[in-house]
């Protein structure tokens, strides 16, 4: 989820539940700033399921880092 550091100092508690399902980027004048995520999500939890379909045999860390930039793009 990506939300302005406005929104999340006004709905602290709010996204302090959400951080149970996701990770929460937060963004001041349109760009990322901060990356909050739940300390007991391991990173394999956090990365598993972003890549959606089934895996090309061909699959590298390059598809992977392009499908989160993809997931976590911030509309400018």
């Amino acid at each position: 989820m990506v939300v302005t550091a406005t929104e999340f100092k006004t709905n602290f508690g709010r996204y302090l539940d959400l951080l149970t399902q996701e990770d929460i980027f937060i963004t001041r004048n349109g760009k990322p700033i901060a990356k909050v995520t739940n300390p007991n999500t391991s990173a394999v939890d956090s990365i598993s399921g972003i890549l959606t379909g089934k895996l090309p045999d061909n699959f590298d860390v390059k598809d992977l880092r392009e499908e989160r930039l993809d997931r976590y793009a911030v509309n400018d």
